[in-house]
């Protein structure tokens, strides 16, 4: 703290330096004084001393008589230094009139011309004067020696050096020095310690920073919104700002008067009196309900006294009850981002606005959309609105219901909005004669009902009017003014993007959807080993990838095909169908299921190539599952891609998951596909999936399995189409993810259906083939056939006998088709062709392919398979 006060930038530093300078001035000036006296005295002295001196011994009794002697030196020399000796002066020097010296303290200077001025000395008078000697600054005297007669014989110097006579001053000079710096001491000490207090006292601010100080604590007083009064010890009133005298209507000399004779009522006036503590204490003063805190000032080492703030508590109220409102509209916008746009549905959207609204700022909201809108297209002018949401303090209201078709009238506010994209305000609907037009009679039913005030705001994407939000009051009093039709128009500009966004996601998820159907199989296929029924759930947001299908084969063998590609949207959805393409393409072959997954594994890989050319084959995330089932032997062969596996209902109800191996995803490719076979009892339910039946975000696999089964052992002896019901009713909620769901229940064609027959490798053995057929064709009741399939069968087993190896066999399988097959041992398969007009063969295929609906080749382990089917007549 004294360093501040010494620094000098505070004013208690600044009164430090000046009272320490004044001292110091005031010490300097007496040195320096009493210097200058002594020297003036030194001075003086020396005047007086050699002239005294000087005096003396000219009028010594000889003097004069020694100057007439033939040899003044001899005479005066010797008295001269004796009296220079007993007068303490420097020198005595006699002269002539002509200045010649008969004495001096240093012998060699007598007889030279005395250095000073003797004219006035000559002439009778008497000369003092200061000169720089051989001995330094001296004052010398010369006065005349006379004779009897008063002639001037001779002359007397004395002369004496200032700083012989000042001995006794300088030796006092240290003392007075010493004097000095201790007097400077104390009264810098002194001065310290007065700054040291005023320093306390202006908190170490500077008179600048006082002065702003004083001038911001006057301007912050009378500027403030709150009265302030402090009040003295006695009771008067030392100080009231400007607020302070507005709100009391003080008089203008209130201040040094005593609080009971300012005119305030006798609470007031005794609260301020008394100067205890009050916390908003409420007092009427005149018109006004003031706020009073009251706190002592001496509570912290201040005066005795008291300081009062006061605040008009009827215009605080007012301006509470604004920031409340505001504060609630913030809300209201706060809850109307997180609360409106929760779902990509566009109804919802709409009613989340509606929701939100009511009661908080409206007492019913309706929502009307084109109807383009709802279907995700761009609205039409001209056409048609929908009501979407209409939500009320009560549900008997007589406003338009929801789903109802409305054109509004050109009067109307609607109309007005939807036109120019602009919001309209009717404070009273019973003077408003557009409105009231639309259509009268329930218009006066909604005034009937008390409705009498609407906002209307249309829903604006961009350059997109989508439709047009209502707001109605009925319960509240006020009309709506253009402050909440700011909020109006905030709440519904909210809402018009979340609206949109949903529009557009209901236009792509149409598109998708619709693609993903048109992908997948619209009717099943006919066929006669498996009764199937099949169910499709598309996900709640977005298109999955999953499909299934149904393939006939040859034989009267069928193929069951499930699979799933990861992910949504229509990059999934058109990766399916072509998946499915594939394996359309790929069963024609009558490959083996491990087979055909392979093939269909080696072309995701170059699906996932061609799409990413420089990162190679990225896993696509497809899986599959490929069943042939084979109505003859009851023989059922899979294989499975990364998929799961299926299930397996018996006859007799008993439920179970058949151990398989699951095979890497499609694409992923260098691992090897297995099979497994399975024999199936006639009536046997075989149950294929997608993983969004049995697997969900809060539901594990194993769960999932778990209930299909359960689902599956309620329906011991069900339908596949009862089968398909009770399993998606079993499932808890909803799927997030596509379902695809097949139930196939086996037939078996029985020995009735099936004729065989082994052909020997010799070409008489085909005349023996025919005959056997049209027995076989005579029992089923196919005589019709008999040619065509005699015919069929001779150039199959002709050619098997010429060209493939033994053992050759013949089957005959009538099912919807008749179909004859051949099979050897060869793995050569044939080729039509062309046979020129000269060959004497080679027609034999062609005349089966023109004759047949279908034929082709399959191949076995053993060997392979010629077939052919013809329709039953």
């Amino acid at each position: 703290m004294l360093w501040a006060a010494v620094t000098g930038r505070s004013v208690a530093g600044q009164v430090f330096v000046l009272q320490v300078v004044i001292v110091l001035l005031l010490v300097v000036s007496a040195v320096v004084a009493q210097v200058l006296q002594v020297r003036h005295d030194s001075d003086t002295e020396a005047r007086n001393r050699s002239l005294a001196v000087a005096q003396t011994f000219a009028n010594a009794p000889g003097t004069a008589a020694a100057l007439r002697s033939p040899d003044p030196t001899a005479i005066l020399q010797p008295k001269a230094e004796a009296a220079r000796k007993a007068t303490g002066v420097d020198f005595i020097v006699v002269m002539s009139t002509q200045g010649i010296r008969y004495t001096h303290p240093h012998p060699d200077r007598i007889g030279k011309k005395f250095v000073g001025t003797i004219g006035p000395a000559v002439a009778g008078g008497t000369v003092v004067e200061k000169v720089n000697g051989t001995l330094g600054p001296l004052v010398q005297s010369v006065v005349p020696v006379k004779d009897a007669n008063g002639t001037v014989v001779g002359l007397v110097s004395a002369g004496i050096t200032t700083a012989h006579v000042g001995g006794t001053a300088d030796q006092q000079l240290p003392l007075l020095l010493a004097v000095a710096a201790a007097a400077l001491a104390l009264a810098t000490a002194g001065t310290a310690l007065v700054s040291r207090r005023l320093l306390r006292q202006t908190h170490g601010l500077g008179p600048y920073e006082m002065t702003r100080m004083y001038e911001h604590h006057d301007a912050v007083l009378h500027a403030v919104r709150e009265g302030v009064l402090i009040v003295g010890r006695d009771g008067r009133l030392l100080l009231a700002n400007d607020e302070a005298q507005r709100l009391l209507d003080l008089p203008k000399n209130a201040e040094r008067r005593h609080v009971l004779e300012l005119g305030l009522d006798d609470d007031t006036a005794r609260l301020l009196a008394s100067g205890r503590v009050a916390t908003d204490e409420v007092h009427l003063v005149k018109d006004r309900l003031l706020a009073i805190n009251q706190r002592p000032t001496e509570l912290r080492g201040g005066p005795a006294g008291s300081v009062t703030t006061l605040r008009d508590s009827t215009e605080l109220r007012a301006v509470s009850g604004r920031a409340e409102v505001a504060r609630e509209r913030l809300n209201m916008l706060y809850d109307a981002g997180v609360g409106i746009g929760t779902s990509l549905d566009v109804t919802r959207t709409a009613e989340e606005l509606a929701e939100l609204a009511v009661p908080r700022f409206a007492d019913f909201t309706t929502v009307d959309l084109f109807e383009p809108v709802l279907h995700g297209e761009e609205p039409r002018p001209g056409s048609d609105l929908r009501r979407v949401a209409c939500v009320g303090i009560r549900k008997d209201s007589p406003l338009y219901p929801v789903d109802h078709r409305i054109r509004f009238v050109a009067t109307s506010p609607q109309a007005h909005s939807l036109t120019t994209g602009q919001s309209v305000v009717e404070p009273r609907l019973r003077d408003a004669p557009g409105w009231r037009a639309q259509e009268p009679e329930r218009t006066d039913k909604v005034v009937e009902y008390g409705i009498h005030s609407l906002i209307t705001v249309p829903l604006r994407a961009g350059s997109l009017v989508l439709g047009v939000a209502n707001f109605w009051r009925a319960e509240k009093p006020q009309p709506f003014d253009t402050e909440e039709l700011a909020l109006a128009e905030e709440l519904v500009a909210r809402a018009a993007v979340s609206i949109d966004n949903a529009r557009r996601y209901t236009r792509e998820h149409s598109m998708a959807v619709t693609l993903q159907r048109s992908l997948l199989p619209r009717t099943l296929p006919e066929q006669g080993a498996l009764e199937i029924a099949y169910r499709y759930l598309p996900a709640q947001s977005g298109v999955g990838g999953d499909w299934f299908d149904v393939l006939p084969l040859s034989g009267a063998r069928v193929a069951l095909v499930v699979g799933d590609v990861v992910g949504h949207g229509l990059h999934a959805a058109a990766t399916m169908g072509r998946l499915r393409t594939a394996v359309h393409n790929f069963s024609a072959l009558d490959l083996p299921p491990d087979e055909l997954l392979g093939l269909l594994d080696e072309l995701v890989g170059r699906i996932d190539q061609d799409e990413n050319p420089d990162e190679g084959a990225a896993v696509t995330g497809a899986t599959c599952l490929y069943a042939v089932y084979d109505p003859v032997s009851r023989r059922c062969t899979m294989a499975r891609a990364g998929h799961p596996p299926p299930a397996l209902v018996h006859p007799d109800g008993r439920v179970e998951f058949p151990e398989m191996p699951a095979g890497p995803p499609l694409g992923l490719g260098g691992l090897p596909f297995e099979t497994v076979d399975l024999e199936l009892a006639e009536g046997s339910r075989l149950v294929l999936y997608t993983d969004g039946l049995v697997e969900d975000r809060e539901r594990d696999i194993d769960v999932g399995l778990e209930l299909l089964g359960d689902a599956l052992r309620r329906t011991p002896d069900s339908s596949p189409e009862t089968t398909c019901r009770t399993v998606l009713e079993g499932m808890p909620g909803r799927p997030s993810d596509d379902v695809a769901l097949i139930v196939a229940r086996t037939r078996v064609l029985g020995t009735d259906q099936v004729a065989e027959w082994e052909v020997p490798s010799d070409p008489a053995a085909v005349s023996e083939v025919r005959a056997a057929v049209t027995r076989a064709l005579d029992a089923w009741g196919l005589e019709e056939l008999a040619f065509t399939t005699e015919l069929i069968l001779s150039e199959l087993v002709t050619n098997a006998i010429r060209y493939g190896r033994p053992p050759i066999g013949v089957r005959l399988l009538r099912d919807r088709t008749l179909i004859c097959e051949v099979s050897d041992r060869s793995t050569t398969s044939p080729h039509l062709r062309y046979a020129a007009s000269t060959d004497e063969g080679g027609r034999g295929l062609f005349l089966v392919a023109q004759v047949a609906d279908r034929w082709g080749t399959r191949y076995t382990p053993n060997g392979k398979i010629i077939w052919a089917e013809q329709p039953l007549p």
